[in-house]
């Protein structure tokens, strides 16, 4: 059985980014975890620098549960607002955890334990700014988590105007990826 994990950068629970998480969840097979930024409180990485000694992360929290999940899980999508023509900084916040990662393998020298997994970004956004640089982050992110392929990603970039729902290139892409994620 499939197993994806998500995480939801939005602050809205009801906004765009949510309606094609929406989407995508009752096209995906297996299980599927959602990790919500905004909502599940997880500490960012003070860079105590205790992941150098040992294989793991001090601070204690949501993020144990996402570091087990990450083990075995087969995909890992970045579902996020676009502000300043990045990510939103929960999501940022959330991701500095895997610093652990980049700690384990940069200074202990040991490859993290995480199967290579798929991986699908989607981005969402008014257009008043460009959404590459925010999936160039999101893709050096899920390196550190060994996601090694993607599929093509889904971008809403003029939500103040038409809605996610209704942008048809996006939901087409959304299902596409969703077929990428399943196989």
């Amino acid at each position: 059985m499939k197993k994806t994990l998500i995480f939801n950068g939005s602050p809205r629970s009801n906004g765009d980014t949510a309606s094609l998480l929406k989407i995508l969840t009752k096209n995906l097979d297996g299980e599927f975890k959602i990790v919500n930024c905004y909502k599940d409180k997880i500490s960012p990485c003070v860079d105590c620098r205790k992941c150098r000694e040992i294989d793991g992360c001090v601070i204690k929290d949501k993020m144990q549960e996402i570091y087990d999940y990450l083990i075995d899980c087969d995909n890992v999508v970045v579902a996020t607002p676009i502000y300043f023509s990045q990510p939103t900084g929960e999501f940022l916040n959330v991701a500095s955890r895997f610093q652990r990662y980049f700690s384990q393998s940069y200074f202990n020298k040991n490859k993290p334990n995480l199967k290579a997994k798929k991986g699908s970004i989607i981005l969402v956004g008014g257009g008043n700014g460009e959404w590459e640089p925010a999936l160039n982050t999101v893709k050096d992110i899920m390196k550190m988590i060994n996601v090694k392929e993607y599929s093509q990603p889904v971008v809403s970039h003029n939500t103040d105007n038409t809605p996610a729902i209704n942008d048809e290139n996006a939901v087409k892409t959304l299902l596409e990826t969703a077929e990428f994620l399943n196989k």
